[in-house]
């Protein structure tokens, strides 16, 4: 006879078998059917990801994978992040400085392949990315997905290093910084801005109404007070892993807080995250002298 196996909300699910006890296939479907989360059109989810859905930088990490493939030294890594930390601590509202970052972003690609970018995205994602995904932060990903909502990523990193994060671990995709493409190569130059700061809001909004979303029911999530302007365009922010003065924005505006680390933890990623957050201008530029002494990907 049937069996009540689950009941989901306010509903019974009911379970046919036959005589032996086995479940009727077509039932079985049907239960797969109802257990099935409807998706929500209207809502998602935005997350940075450098210190936000990963530790440290994506693109320190991407850089030590170039280095690793002699694409760049230990010396360019030094030297170039040490500009890193400049920009980061001193040129956030400098126009200048942030002209230049846009100039020298992708350099470092021009002539690549965007196939072979793609595949070295996915070669030190496994290998040097994929251990460092906050676990909690991706559990935050997951309940959004399990709500039948859609989950990007927006990080200033390349788009396609953001896709191929996004891709590993199960979201809807990526927002990031654009580099122009000719003939399926790297012309070195950005297609618009770099994705930081207040892009990211005019990204997120741009993909709101291109997908229908409402704004007022998305969430997004950053560490970084950079992302402000993204943060305050939905209706639910939360301070994931916060800067100081992020936690006194959120504290300022009621927004939720999570943070994952712990002290040592902090302790060990506080300097790639320093050397290459955000914007790309520093860290991997460097590649340029060193593709000059090896053959292109």
């Amino acid at each position: 006879m049937p069996r009540i196996r689950r009941a989901a909300g306010n509903h019974k699910v009911t379970v046919s078998t036959d005589a032996h006890g086995h479940t009727a296939g077509w039932a079985a479907t049907d239960l797969e059917a109802a257990l099935t989360v409807p998706p929500d059109q209207s809502a998602a989810a935005f997350f940075d990801v450098d210190n936000t859905m990963m530790q440290g930088a994506s693109i320190y990490w991407f850089a030590r994978g170039l280095a690793a493939r002699n694409y760049l030294t230990t010396g360019d890594l030094v030297r170039y992040g040490w500009q890193q930390a400049k920009f980061r601590l001193m040129a956030r509202e400098n126009h200048g400085s942030m002209s230049q970052a846009k100039n020298a972003a992708l350099a470092f690609v021009e002539g690549w392949r965007v196939d072979d970018m793609e595949r070295l995205s996915e070669e030190i994602f496994d290998e040097l990315m994929a251990e460092r995904i906050w676990t909690g932060t991706r559990a935050l990903a997951q309940l959004h997905l399990d709500a039948g909502q859609r989950v990007w990523l927006v990080t200033a990193a390349p788009v396609e290093l953001g896709r191929v994060i996004a891709q590993r671990l199960g979201l809807t995709g990526a927002i990031g910084t654009v580099a122009e493409v000719r003939e399926g190569a790297y012309t070195g130059r950005l297609v618009g801005d770099l994705m930081h700061g207040p892009a990211k809001a005019d990204a997120i909004a741009q993909l709101a109404q291109v997908e229908g979303l409402d704004l007022s029911r998305c969430t997004a999530y950053s560490d970084s007070s950079n992302d402000i302007p993204m943060l305050s365009a939905v209706g639910h922010a939360v301070a994931v892993n916060p800067d100081t003065a992020l936690r006194a924005e959120a504290r300022t505006r009621g927004w939720d807080v999570r943070d994952f680390r712990t002290g040592r933890k902090a302790a060990k990623i506080a300097v790639p995250a320093t050397l290459a957050t955000g914007v790309l201008a520093g860290a991997i530029t460097a590649g340029l002298a060193m593709r000059r002494r090896k053959s292109r990907p």
